[in-house]
């Protein structure tokens, strides 16, 4: 196995990045709070305002069981943010999709997490787009 070289940069990196996803799950967790949401609850209605998706995707997505993605959908069904419906392309399968209040929500929650907003409107177009491309990368 090769040696994996850990130089100062690099340690400082990785903590970067853990500041980073630290601060970012902690604004989230607060601005899910503030529309009387878990953290788990709005990464699901984030998602499906940007397209209705089958239990099995979104638990693909969250790397989680399906059964809880059924919790989730429920609990967010039943405060009238989704609703179930047939996939049309394949009708033996149902979407959790957003309701028009489920999608306001969503819209209302993304506008409220300034963490990332404010620091990356301090840096170019250019640099924006270099750092997207450096942790598309990474996670390649």
């Amino acid at each position: 196995m090769p040696s994996r070289r850990v130089d100062p940069v690099t340690i400082e990196v990785v903590e970067l990045i853990a500041d980073v996803v630290a601060r970012y799950h902690t604004e989230y967790e607060h601005a899910a709070a503030s529309h009387q949401l878990t953290g788990a609850q709005a990464k699901v209605l984030n998602m499906l305002s940007l397209e209705p998706l089958p239990m099995r995707r979104i638990a693909l997505k969250l790397r989680c069981e399906p059964s809880n993605v059924t919790g989730i959908v429920d609990r967010l069904e039943t405060r009238g943010l989704v609703e179930r419906r047939p996939d049309p392309a394949d009708r033996r399968v149902k979407l959790a999709a957003p309701t028009e209040e489920g999608t306001l929500t969503a819209e209302r929650l993304r506008e409220s997490l300034n963490f990332a907003r404010e620091p990356l409107a301090g840096l170019s177009a250019e640099e924006r787009t270099v750092l997207r491309d450096l942790l598309r990368r990474m996670l390649a």
